[in-house]
């Protein structure tokens, strides 16, 4: 009166223990490829500009023109290892971190074209 009916379980042969692993990579198939196409679009991409921004920032020296992360344009002045001392204007200069750096324009590099427009007057 108490007793539940039992049934039979399937014995864990070969082809059922490799159908159970089957299901569970299927199940897990979807979380693989999430984080595949995260990779691929966000991930990597990020790490790519990180990598370019290091590299512009630790090819900085004296002469560049450059950004602070405040937004503070001004020429490098003298660089040291891990510090930029800017000009930004007549009797301002100050030091700066390396990694508050936001962009660095070398010397020679040739300017927007709709920046001479501004100047010309066109």
């Amino acid at each position: 009166m108490f007793a539940s009916p039992a049934y039979a379980q399937a014995a864990n042969t070969a082809a059922g223990g490799a159908a159970g692993g089957t299901a569970a990579l299927i199940g897990f198939l979807p979380y693989l490829a999430i984080f595949g196409i995260f990779y691929f679009l966000m991930i990597r991409p990020q790490q790519q500009r990180m990598k370019a921004h290091r590299a512009m920032i630790d090819a900085v020296k004296k002469g560049d023109d450059v950004v602070t992360g405040g937004g503070i344009i001004g020429k490098a002045v003298r660089v040291t290892d891990t510090e930029v001392e800017v000009d930004a204007g007549p009797n301002m200069k100050f030091r700066v971190l390396k990694s508050t750096l936001a962009e660095v324009k070398t010397r020679g590099t040739a300017a927007p074209a709709n920046d001479v427009a501004k100047v010309t007057g066109a």
